[in-house]
């Protein structure tokens, strides 16, 4: 657990905005990872994903509250979190502002149709470059078409931790191109989900909000959080003996 909390982001948003609309600019590749207490869970059972999230090519943020107190408890300064949807939105903004071609990957169909035309309307000079639903048999092909199209940035919404696993297995393919799993983040940008009210957000209750509206959620999320919980306990302990 703690090998996650030394290789994540530690700075302001602000800051790793800025970076990615440099490296957006100078053309470079960038294949960031949106963590919560889940992913770190998650890649505690799976190598491949735990291998991706270690590899020097991987950019890890805290999506959640949950990473930035588990930050705390482990001695590490995580200043801020950087939500996924706020990242995406703040992408859109970026390939507005340069021009830049988008590529759009998972998602229901009638869900990426509805962002594709939030994208075209509030954001008139962002170029979207191809999309495809995430129900395609043969997802490999839909990156090999990617890598023809060479788009700036690839967000891709598979669900942890095939959307990661896919784009870390077809990185090499890339000259170029910030890429990022954004899980559920087109339901919220295209409109189809309401995101938490401001005051959920300002509060770190996005969560909680996203619970109640989605009862469904809530096995799976209390079983990676208590886990999560009992591993940095553990890990605390590691580091006093």
């Amino acid at each position: 657990m703690q090998e996650y909390f030394k290789k994540i982001y530690k700075d302001t948003q602000n800051n790793f905005y800025n970076l990615i609309k440099e490296n957006i600019i100078n053309e470079n590749k960038m294949f960031i990872v949106t963590a919560n207490p889940e992913t770190f869970m998650t890649a505690q059972n799976n190598i491949d994903f735990k291998n991706a999230l270690l590899d020097d090519k991987t950019t890890i943020i805290a999506d959640g509250i949950g990473i930035v107190k588990g930050s705390k408890m482990l001695k590490y300064n995580i200043k801020e979190t950087i939500p996924g949807v706020d990242l995406s939105a703040k992408l859109f903004e970026y390939c507005n502002e340069l021009k830049k071609n988008i590529f759009l990957f998972g998602a229901k169909e009638d869900v990426l149709t509805k962002l594709v035309k939030v994208i075209n309307t509030n954001y008139p000079d962002a170029i979207i470059c191809g999309y495809e639903n995430g129900y395609v048999e043969n997802k490999d092909d839909v990156f090999n078409k990617m890598a023809e199209l060479n788009p700036d940035v690839i967000l891709v919404a598979l669900g942890i931790p095939a959307q990661e696993l896919f784009i870390y297995n077809n990185l090499d393919k890339f000259k170029k191109g910030i890429f990022v799993g954004v899980g559920g983040s087109f339901d919220v940008l295209s409109g189809v989900k309401k995101r938490a009210p401001k005051i959920f957000r300002n509060l770190h209750l996005e969560w909680f909000y996203r619970l109640l509206k989605e009862p469904k959620r809530c096995k799976r999320f209390f079983s990676n959080n208590v886990k999560y919980i009992f591993k940095l306990k553990a890990c605390k302990n590691r580091r006093k003996n």
